[in-house]
């Protein structure tokens, strides 16, 4: 959707002298996906999203955007079809909420019922009102509202491409990572395809499906987050990445990726030497007691119950927390040094017991890429 082939730009300073901002750039970022431009201060990444849209004139090197050359493109008319997010929003004060996301499909024409009721739908999709907010004005709306109107005011003509520049770092972090959250769900649906500059590695972690790290212009690795983390293909990236870049990758990997998934559970009636038989047949120090219709209820722990008779419910410890299969590794972790374990149930939105994670399992699974790398890689590199 996205082609960059050896594209560059060069800006001539006053002393007569030249500075090279994007030195052939080539990069392709497939439908639907989001591409997130990342690297220090003054290293090309803007300067990359402003040339695919014709806010900065490129140097030499070609843009394909769905398949077109945007030298054949009207500028205009490019800048139209493609959706623009910036940091400072860019509200416009004096219209209202409805107009500011109609402002592009009015530019196109659109018969004015149908831009108003796309307004209302795009509200909705940010947890919005339009009952509410649709006539108001900007400076009724807080920082974090008037974003999300920033960020569906790209969306109202429905482009197939949207640049978004650094469009959450004026947020507090509670409302970026509210905001991240209902974007990425959004995307789910709408599967644009994005081009998105950040500074901020673990939102460019969170967000991308793919990541652009550039240098002085240069673009030095595009990969995905999880081979960026696993695989630095220099020193510089490694360095910029950071040294806890492994642990970085537990955002990336979610519980059910390495859920052991487990029948082995008892119930409260069931004899403590059943429980005691279960765990020593299957390896375990633990077993989760559910109640009738499987929902997770408490746990026993073998060296608690070796010489004991009688009931489990005579027996069993409330458990300390659980996790949902869907969370991601970061949260599991979380938990467990917080609640000084080494294991946690998993259960799903109705608390039904759906098998266990445990450090191990997530230390392995981390383990796992670098490993497969060091079995795949030349002799002399090992």
């Amino acid at each position: 959707m996205i082609k960059l082939d050896k594209l560059s730009k060069i800006f001539e300073t006053p002393g007569g002298g030249t500075v090279t901002a994007a030195d052939k750039v080539t990069m392709e970022v497939p439908e639907g996906e989001i591409c997130v431009l990342l690297g220090p201060s003054g290293c090309g990444k803007t300067t990359t999203l402003k040339m695919i849209n014709g806010l900065i004139p490129k140097t030499s090197g070609k843009i394909h955007v769905a398949g077109r050359d945007t030298d054949d493109v009207d500028p205009v008319a490019l800048r139209r079809s493609i959706g623009y997010v910036i940091q400072q929003i860019g509200l416009f004060p004096n219209m209202t909420i409805e107009d500011n996301i109609s402002v592009v499909p009015d530019l196109l024409g659109w018969d004015r019922k149908k831009s108003r009721a796309r307004a209302g739908e795009l509200l909705e999709l940010v947890n919005l009102d339009p009952g509410i907010f649709l006539k108001r004005f900007p400076k009724e709306l807080s920082g974090g509202q008037q974003q999300r109107v920033g960020v569906i005011r790209a969306l109202a003509a429905d482009p197939p491409v949207l640049l978004m520049d650094e469009p959450f770092g004026a947020i507090d972090p509670i409302n970026r990572a509210v905001i991240q959250d209902e974007f990425l769900k959004m995307q789910k649906e709408l599967r644009k395809t994005i081009a998105f500059v950040s500074h901020d590695i673990d939102e460019a972690i969170k967000m991308g499906d793919k990541i652009a790290i550039f240098k002085d212009g240069i673009l030095e690795q595009y990969d995905s987050p999880d081979d960026l983390l696993a695989r630095p293909k220099n020193d510089f990236i490694a360095s910029f990445l950071g040294s806890d870049r492994t642990l970085k990758r537990l955002s990336l990997l979610k519980v059910s990726d390495v859920m052991i998934s487990s029948q082995i559970r008892v119930v409260a009636q069931d004899p403590v030497a059943k429980a005691r038989d279960l765990m020593k047949e299957a390896g375990h120090k633990n077993v989760v007691m559910v109640g009738p219709r499987g929902r997770a209820r408490g746990f026993l722990h073998l060296n608690d119950i070796l010489d004991e008779t009688g009931r489990v419910e005579e027996h069993f410890q409330a458990l300390p927390t659980t996790v949902h299969p869907d969370d991601d590794l970061r949260t599991a972790v979380s938990r467990m040094f917080r609640h000084d374990t080494t294991w946690l149930a998993c259960v799903d939105d109705d608390g039904f017991f759906q098998g266990f994670v445990t450090q191990r399992a997530i230390s392995h699974a981390l383990g796992a890429t670098y490993r497969d790398h060091a079995d795949h890689a030349p002799a002399e590199a090992l």
